[in-house]
């Protein structure tokens, strides 16, 4: 299993920006998808943005828009750039690799200590 860390969180008024970084253990050359999750108190773990190996993304509709994901192989880390952030975005922040179920996309890995973003209005 993947072990991964996250940094890039912080405090940020409503409109700015912050890139989150995931940075794996190992090569994730072999990892076909992984994601970023985010959890907001009182709230269930969502996965917001997903990557293939070759690149191709995909956005929960709360964030289309607003959010890109990206990844570099090379360097073994994952990033997810946010922009024009807004109060309901405030969460921990947590990336995985992704399998996929029966049921939709699932984290295959341990999961990081995650990053807080807080956007203040």
């Amino acid at each position: 299993q993947v072990q991964v860390v996250e940094s890039g969180g912080g405090l940020v008024q409503a409109g700015g920006s912050l890139r989150l970084s995931c940075a794996a253990s190992r090569s994730i050359f072999s990892i076909n998808t992984m994601g970023w999750y985010r959890q907001a108190p009182g709230k269930q773990r969502d996965l917001v943005a997903r990557i293939t190996i070759g690149g191709t993304t995909n956005y929960a509709d709360s964030v289309k828009g607003r959010f890109t994901i990206s990844r570099d192989n090379a360097k073994n880390t994952m990033y997810l750039q946010m922009n024009s952030l807004k109060p309901e975005d405030t969460a921990v922040y947590y990336c995985n690799a992704l399998k996929v179920t029966a049921t939709g996309w699932a984290p295959r890995g341990s999961w990081g200590q995650g990053a807080q973003v807080t956007v203040s209005s």
